[in-house]
């Protein structure tokens, strides 16, 4: 409970953003088509459902929104998180989304919508883990393995925010995906996974207990969509994320995909 509470209290920090833009103001885009790029990977933002095998999730129902305001056809396809910034600042896709971090570092190479969500990191855990409770006794424990992609936010913060610095730490097993890092978590080839509270509540509500999250929260994240720098695509989607906050559209979808939903139920 405290967990919902505290992804609901994020989510309102943004609602309660200036906004300006109603609907009506919203530019037509013409019903051009639109290159959206994702990992599917990400529960509940993005992912592919058990039961239909079908591409759904919070950022799709987001993006659909966005498109149909703005009169725009949005083709979905996918590629891998390491391969996204790097591809869409290339320009072979429009507009990246994967529950991505805004930071500066990534605003030199691909351009940031205004944040659509804020999230905070926690420590995923085997529902039977009760050797450490938080990030102190996880870095005194010297045996626990963290799994983490390589640079996301989640390995930068078990780099300098759990362990000591050291971006080569043998502590630190890398994976291609974060599924996989769940993945090795769930068969106990790592001890921790950290994650923002988006896709912990994901993975912890279709665990049937086999997940839990432990600690505090390390930190606040805003996600937004990618574009190539300079993209004449920003303002409009900024625009349209200015307006489904002020209408309720979000607040909609949050109850939809962090309270109602459950994955294969």
């Amino acid at each position: 409970m405290l967990f919902r509470r505290t992804v609901l209290a994020g989510f309102t920090a943004l609602a309660l953003a200036p906004l300006t833009v109603s609907a009506a103001e919203l530019p037509d885009l013409g019903g051009k088509s639109v290159v959206v790029v994702t990992e599917n990977a990400y529960p509940p933002l993005q992912f592919i459902d058990p039961k239909s095998g079908k591409a759904i999730g919070w950022e799709y129902d987001a993006m659909n929104e966005i498109a149909k305001r703005l009169n725009f056809k949005a083709e979905y396809q996918n590629t891998s998180w390491d391969a996204m910034i790097q591809a869409v600042s290339d320009g072979q896709y429009n507009i990246g989304m994967t529950g991505i971090t805004i930071k500066d570092d990534r605003k030199q190479k691909v351009d940031f919508s205004d944040p659509y969500m804020r999230s905070q990191q926690f420590m995923l855990v085997r529902g039977d883990e009760k050797r450490f409770t938080d990030a102190k006794s996880f870095a005194a424990f010297n045996d626990g393995l963290i799994g983490a992609q390589p640079g996301t936010s989640p390995f930068y913060t078990a780099v300098y925010e759990i362990l000591d610095g050291n971006e080569q730490n043998p502590r630190i097993k890398l994976f291609e995906t974060f599924g996989a890092t769940v993945q090795a978590l769930k068969t106990g080839d790592v001890d921790l996974v950290l994650t923002d509270s988006v896709a912990a509540k994901g993975y912890v509500d279709s665990s049937n207990g086999a997940l839990k999250v432990v600690g505090e929260a390390l930190g606040t994240e805003d996600f937004g969509f990618i574009f190539p720098k300079g993209s004449d695509l920003v303002a409009p989607v900024n625009a349209a994320i200015a307006a489904l906050k002020a209408d309720g559209t979000f607040d909609a979808l949050n109850k939809k995909w962090f309270l109602d939903y459950k994955m294969g139920e």
